[in-house]
Order: C-alpha cells, then structure tokens, then sequence
C-alpha cells in the first residue's frame, strides 16, 4: 500500500511539473492566437407567459444548437489577454412550455452572438497548461425568427401566419478554459462560456413575452501562435 501511495505521488508530481514546464507554448506578451473548433450554445431558459389573451403559464422553451467557431486573441501582457469569438448563426428551434408543453415547435430563430473577453491566464507563458478566466460583454444577434403554424394555432386561430420579432441585447458573458500546448507553436483549448441574457419577443398578434436565455457555451478548438 506504502508502495503504490508513493507511486501515485510520484505521478502527481510529475503531471504537476510537465503542466508547468517551459518550453511548451510561446503564450507572451506580443502574442497572437488565432483558434477553430466547435461550439455548443444550450440555452437555460427561465420563460415568462405570453401576454393576453392567452392561455394561462403560456410558456416556451428553446433548444441548443452547435456551430463552428472562430477565436481570435492577442497576449496584451504574459497573464492578460484580449479575445473576440466569432462564427456563423445558431439556430434554436422554440418549443411550447408551461401549459402549452408538448405542443411541438412553435417557430425558429437564428442568433449571432460576437463575444468579447478580457481574460486573465495562469502559470508562465511557456507552461504546457495555461488555465485562464474572463469576462466580457456578448452582443445577441436575432434574425430570421419565423412562427409555425402551431404558434397561429395558439395565438390566432384561424387567422393570417404569426409572426414575431426577438430583441436584440447586450449581455454580460463568463468564461473558465484552459489550452494545452501540443508544440511550440499548437494548442489544443476547451473553454466554457456563461452568458446572462434576457429579451423580449414580440408578436404581430400584439402579444409580448419576456424570455430569460442564460445560455452555457461550450467550444472545443484547435489554436495556433504567432507574432507579427
């Protein structure tokens, strides 16, 4: 048992040292990193009821959607980074809530959310394994909302299509990741993205609805650093 307890801290002795080790990754001051990868956008939805004349706890719920990714960075100090992510639009599908779950798909919607981090990276520029937190701003995006003809079935029977419109919002964004360094030059990232997002929709019927989103990102990329 002694035997096998000191192995084990042998091991964690050596893993604690190759995440700290130089030579790695070349993440200094000066230093750009471009990233691609996959992300998945699942929203935390908290929804408010349709306003009147709708059936009572008139709900809806939205569902996730992935996407590619592209991040850039740029190393302002050893530690301290600026970031922007960008890509292409995501497409949540809303779905009824409340009283109305079950009722299947009442529209879609595409979103755009450009996202800004300030962040802070741990460890020497160097390490095999820089962890890093942040925080910055996230500008939603909605476009091409269209209803089904299950939310004109709720919302005006036997009338013209429904269609609504989703406000755009500036929203505070978290993020916790941490990149691997692969050689001097790639890395490998994960990051984790919490976005506090609320907006409004807005229907030709004259209803509104207050929709909390929420949304938890998570990205997968593939980096590489370079200087100008």
């Amino acid at each position: 048992m002694k035997n096998r307890l000191n192995t084990a801290v042998r091991v964690l002795a050596v893993a604690a040292a190759m995440a700290m080790a130089t030579g790695a990754s070349a993440q200094s001051a000066g230093t750009w990193m471009v990233k691609a990868g996959v992300n998945k956008i699942t929203p935390h939805v908290d929804s408010g009821d349709i306003s009147a004349p709708a059936l009572p706890n008139t709900k809806a719920d939205v569902k996730a959607d992935t996407k590619p990714i592209l991040t850039f960075a740029y190393m302002i100090t050893d530690n301290i980074s600026a970031e922007m992510i960008l890509g292409v639009p995501y497409k949540h599908e809303l779905v009824g809530d409340g009283s109305i779950k079950g009722t299947g798909k009442l529209g879609t919607a595409e979103a755009l959310p450009p996202t800004a981090f300030i962040q802070y990276r741990f460890f020497q520029p160097n390490a095999m394994i820089r962890p890093y937190v942040g925080a910055g701003l996230t500008y939603a995006y909605f476009q091409k909302e269209k209803g089904s003809g299950q939310m004109t079935a709720l919302l005006d029977p036997g009338g013209k299509p429904v269609t609504y419109r989703l406000d755009n919002k500036l929203a505070g964004s978290l993020v916790v990741g941490s990149t691997l360094a692969i050689n001097e030059r790639w890395f490998a990232d994960v990051a984790v993205v919490k976005t506090f997002l609320k907006t409004k929709a807005k229907f030709s019927t004259g209803q509104t609805q207050s929709i909390t989103l929420d949304p938890l990102a998570v990205s997968v990329s593939i980096g590489y650093n370079f200087t100008l």
